[in-house]
């Protein structure tokens, strides 16, 4: 069995909207365990987070950043589960959501990485090829904004989640969401083959504040 957790927030539903088709993917797998969890909710969630093989990170994009809520939770992780690195040997990912269609989403996605790479994770990228690049492409190919860091996707500030983001970011992250179980399921495979990535001690002290 694969444990996938995904930390996500959302103002409007949109980025939930497109986590949700993230776990949709993944759920079509067998043998793998899923859960959305808000940032809202993650202080009653920290054992699954511990026991999970994947974990997914979302959040919209907010004036070119993670929005206020994902930091809040960034910065709850500075403790224990940094300091006595509690998630190295763990797979992430992450995805983002902004009106605009840049709306440098790409940095949002690059402090997911670093945070992702402080805590010893192994970050697993978007695999599908860029879309709507040539003369014959359109609005309706797969990852139509060319993000490859994570999943990016764009949702017209003037729709509500039920329409926007459109069907094709929706259908792109379905099937980012399968490949994620399908890397985690052989990750997980290796494992258990090889036993748990070893945490030498380190013998570190929370630093002042």
């Amino acid at each position: 069995m694969t444990i996938t957790t995904m930390v996500y927030q959302s103002v409007d539903g949109h980025t939930r909207a497109i986590g949700q088709c993230i776990v949709d993917g993944l759920k079509a797998l067998p043998d793998n365990d899923v859960a959305m969890v808000s940032v809202d909710a993650v202080d009653d969630a920290w054992d699954r987070l511990r026991a999970s093989d994947l974990l997914i990170f979302g959040t919209p994009t907010h004036i070119g950043g993670v929005s206020a809520e994902m930091q809040a939770f960034i910065e709850k992780t500075s403790g224990p589960v940094w300091l006595d690195r509690h998630w190295t040997g763990k797979l992430a990912a992450g995805f983002t959501c902004s009106a605009g269609r840049g709306g440098d989403k790409f940095h949002t996605l690059q402090r997911l990485v670093v945070f992702a790479a402080q805590m010893g994770m192994t970050w697993v990228p978007l695999h599908l090829l860029g879309g709507h690049f040539s003369s014959e492409g359109s609005e309706n190919d797969l990852n139509r904004l060319a993000g490859y860091l994570g999943l990016m996707s764009q949702a017209n500030i003037d729709e509500p989640p039920d329409r926007t983001p459109p069907e094709t970011d929706r259908e792109t992250a379905r099937l980012f969401g399968r490949y994620l179980g399908e890397v985690a399921a052989r990750w997980k495979a290796g494992c258990d083959q090889l036993g748990p990535v070893p945490v030498p001690g380190h013998g570190v002290k929370r630093p002042p504040r």
